[in-house]
Parts: C-alpha cells; structure tokens; sequence
C-alpha cells in the first residue's frame, strides 16, 4: 500500500528484489489504471474499498501487508473495518499512526518557506540515490507528471490531516495489541536525511531568509529524535515486533533503500514459519 499522493510505482525495486514471492500492489482510486470516483479520498473510504477489493477478487488468505507512509492510518482504518483475520503480520515503512500528525506538520511549518520552486525528488535526494531501474525511475516520474495523478493528489492532500482524528476517536490504542502476536516489521526512515538535503537544495536556490533557515535547521536537527519515538509506538500493534532504522533514507525508503523493506518481508515470513 502506497503513502499519501503516490502510487504502487514506488515499490518496483521491493517488487524486483521478491521475485518468488508472490505479491499484489494496490493503487487507490484515481492512480493509474484504478478510475477516479466521485466519492472523497478519505482514509476511511479507502480502506474500505481495500476490503470490497479483497472480497471481490476473492482474495481470502492472510496477506503480509506493506504500508509507507499515510498507508500506517489506512491499515489502522482497515484493522477497525475487518478485523486482523485477513493479516498474516505487517511491514509499516516509515509510517503513520494516530499521533504523529501534529509534529509532522511543525516539521513541514519550518522548512516550508525554503521549498519554493524544488522539484522534489531532486531536492530531497530521492532522484540521486534511488534503487530504481531508469525504465522504472522512468514510469514513476512520467505517471506523477500526469494530469488524472495530479488531480488525485490533490483530493488526497485535502483529506490527509483530516483523517488522524477520525482514526484518533476510534480509540485503537486501548485495544492494542491490535493484532496480537501476528509478526510486525517497523521500518523508520531518517527525517532530518530529507531535510538536509532540501535544506542544501533551497539555499543553493536562495531561499528564505536567514531567519527562516534558522528555524528550518533547527527542526531538521530536532527530527529524528521525535520520529524515532513515533516510529517506535507502531510496536505496540502486537506482541512480536522488530524495529529497524534506514539511516541512508529519508522518507521514501523504499526507493533508496528497498533492500531494508524486502528484509521486513522475509522476517515476518521466517517468524510466520517458526510459529506455524
């Protein structure tokens, strides 16, 4: 499952480095081949197309789910639509929950005045130090430059911060381990890796002024303590967790460093076959 405003394009290296394994990628309404709809993007809604999807397909065996990003309130949003009885176990790749809206959007308060005029996967270091072949770099950059995925960002990007507190009244938490001892795989990206390298992209730019890229390299300096904190609370969804940290990645560590994701993979693979 892919994080806000992207599409499954973002796991080809994951998907090249599985290639006995057998996996199905999931692009939400609006990306490539999937129609748009009518209906908001919201968090809830999608998750509930996912299970609509699975029931038709008749996909009924327990699924290794592979959730970046805002793909974490997703998951959450489908834990409390169906229950784990379709979960086998889980591999969240530097993913939300419901707490971590708030300092996520102080981050991107302080660096924002700088990130005028970047292109983004340059800027943050994505384009420089992706795993992706030039064909499959080629279909990501090409799809996001479309007008149906522009179009779909921006219905997604207005239902995001909306969705945490929708999630937030479900109260999960006190259900926790949500779960229970099905394997799950935390993998926490390196927020200030982003920001330094869009802090470098926006002065070389000439961006902002000196005190606002005071403020920006402040928070870039703070980030990773916070989100590793964050990161860590996905372990509390069950009682047999692991958790990792992809130091050379920013955000989109399945672009850099997919090699960590296949990893979360094959653990919850191993930890499925000792259990069974």
């Amino acid at each position: 499952l892919p994080g806000l405003s992207s599409s499954t394009l973002v796991y080809a290296a994951v998907l090249r480095l599985l290639p006995h394994l057998r996996s199905y990628t999931y692009d939400r309404t609006g990306y490539r081949h999937s129609p748009t709809s009518p209906i908001a993007p919201t968090a809830e809604t999608i998750a509930l197309e996912l299970s609509q999807l699975l029931s038709k397909a008749e996909i009924t065996n327990p699924l290794i789910i592979v959730a970046h990003s805002w793909a974490g309130v997703i998951v959450r949003e489908f834990l409390a639509l169906s229950g784990a009885e379709q979960v086998a176990g889980l591999v969240l790749v530097d993913a939300n929950h419901e707490t971590t809206v708030e300092p996520l959007m102080k981050f991107f308060k302080a660096i924002g005045p700088l990130l005028g005029g970047l292109e983004m996967w340059a800027a943050r270091g994505v384009e420089a130090n992706h795993k992706l072949t030039p064909e499959e770099w080629k279909a990501l950059v090409e799809d996001e430059g479309g007008e149906k995925f522009k179009a779909q960002e921006k219905r997604e990007d207005a239902e995001y911060e909306g969705s945490f507190p929708v999630l937030r009244e479900k109260k999960l938490g006190e259900r926790n381990p949500l779960v229970g001892d099905k394997p799950v795989y935390v993998i926490g990206g390196t927020r200030s890796w982003d920001g330094k390298h869009l802090y470098k992209a926006a002065v070389a730019k000439g961006n902002g002024t000196e005190e606002q890229r005071r403020v920006a390299w402040e928070a870039i300096e703070g980030a990773d303590e916070e989100n590793d904190r964050l990161i860590g609370e996905h372990l509390r969804l069950s009682t047999r967790g692991k958790l990792v940290f992809a130091r050379e990645s920013g955000h989109f560590v399945q672009l850099t460093e997919p090699e960590i994701v296949v990893d979360g993979v094959k653990w919850v693979l191993d930890e499925l076959k000792a259990s069974s």
